[in-house]
């Protein structure tokens, strides 16, 4: 089987996540021969040193944008002329390419281009027409939670038997790009090397992804506002790149009252993140929207607690491991972060329900559902 792991070239995304994880752990299994391509001109070579030791990399040039118009409109070239012959090719996110002979699975992440498109860069909207075009061609589906899983079936109309919810497992801490932190090192005792928090904090709630709308880090830093008088010492910290959220982010920074007490680190590398994971208070996964979502999990397998909302697919994820809220609620979210902040008894409680929790998923079961996608789409 080929997989498309073109998402390891730029920022490590939840997609090139998935597809270092996956393709870990599908290159352990004895039944698979395991390969990735990347549909990139300038890049390409990058990729064999990107991909887990023992994935085959061996492909033609694969120009990005002619590909994708020309995908758009017909079934031509088939990806085998780039790759040669597949059993299955993957496509990773919500695009799979067209094949001569090989079955062909595509990965729905989520359908925010469909349900919420006032929250999606306008990039993301061609992908419901991509993916449609795909099932109608015989596609199977892959799904990273049951949650949306029933969402494909409700709005694509597909035969149930041809979607799989197949949850994936944790980011691991090494590897990932070498992106200089935004903030500079130093601090107080007991602050991680990539921050340095404001006078007179010691603790600081953490928020981990890109600045987009369907996080609602505006409703966080209001959240925030709410709390920091009763909280002192505690600061917010967002780690994430600037997304299309930048606009409302910074207009929620400038009303905040206590902006002096919130660090905005920029994008930073895996090393930084998991740094930053380990010293946190509390994780905050305020999102209007998920599909899956990997800060929770890593944060519950860090022994860190987690107040996240009951979004989409969070509370399938989370389970029982974390303190869930209304999404957009920011007076509740403000009353479960001040709780595990004050609270030791509920603390404790969050840490061993989430790493209880995060012990449920792996990579290896990952992977084992996928090789039954790929015998059942290949009829093998």
């Amino acid at each position: 089987m080929a997989l498309d792991a073109t998402a390891l070239l730029g920022t490590r995304t939840g997609v090139a996540e998935f597809c270092l994880g996956a393709l870990d752990a599908l290159r352990r299994r004895r039944e698979l021969e395991v390969s990735a391509f990347a549909v990139s001109w300038r890049r390409r070579n990058r990729l064999p040193a990107e991909v887990p030791a023992g994935v085959v990399v061996a492909q033609r040039s694969m120009p990005a944008r002619p590909l994708q118009l020309a995908w758009r409109r017909s079934r031509h070239p088939a990806v085998e002329w780039f790759i040669g012959p597949i059993d299955v090719v993957h496509g990773t996110n919500f695009v799979v390419p067209p094949t001569r002979r090989a079955a062909r699975v595509v990965t729905v992440n989520d359908l925010t281009p469909m349900r919420y498109p006032e929250l999606c860069h306008r990039s993301s909207l061609v992908y419901p027409e991509l993916v449609r075009r795909a099932i109608g061609e015989g596609a199977w589906v892959q799904t990273p939670s049951a949650f949306v899983a029933t969402e494909v079936v409700e709005e694509l109309g597909i035969d149930a038997a041809r979607v799989r919810a197949i949850h994936y497992g944790i980011p691991a801490r090494q590897g990932g790009n070498t992106a200089q932190p935004a903030v500079g090192r130093g601090g107080e005792a007991g602050c991680p090397p990539p921050i340095t928090l404001p006078d007179g904090t010691h603790r600081y709630v953490l928020a981990v992804g890109t600045i987009e709308p369907r996080k609602d880090y505006p409703g966080l830093v209001a959240a925030f506002g709410q709390l920091a008088a009763e909280v002192p010492d505690v600061a917010l910290v967002v780690a994430g790149g600037a997304g299309w959220g930048m606009p409302a982010f910074e207009r929620a920074l400038e009303a905040c009252k206590w902006r002096d007490r919130i660090v905005c680190t920029g994008y930073l590398d895996r090393p930084s993140v998991f740094e930053l994971l380990d010293r946190a208070a509390v994780l905050a996964f305020p999102s209007l929207y998920e599909g899956f979502g990997f800060p929770p999990l890593q944060a519950m397998e860090a022994g860190v607690p987690v107040v996240a909302t009951r979004a989409g697919s969070v509370p399938e994820v989370v389970g029982d491991g974390a303190r869930l809220v209304s999404p957009g609620d920011t007076e509740e979210l403000a009353a479960a972060l001040v709780a595990v902040l004050t609270d030791d008894a509920e603390r404790a409680r969050l840490v061993a329900s989430g790493r209880r929790r995060a012990a449920l998923f792996s990579w290896d079961r990952c992977a084992e559902g996928l090789s039954r996608l790929y015998q059942d789409a290949s009829g093998r």
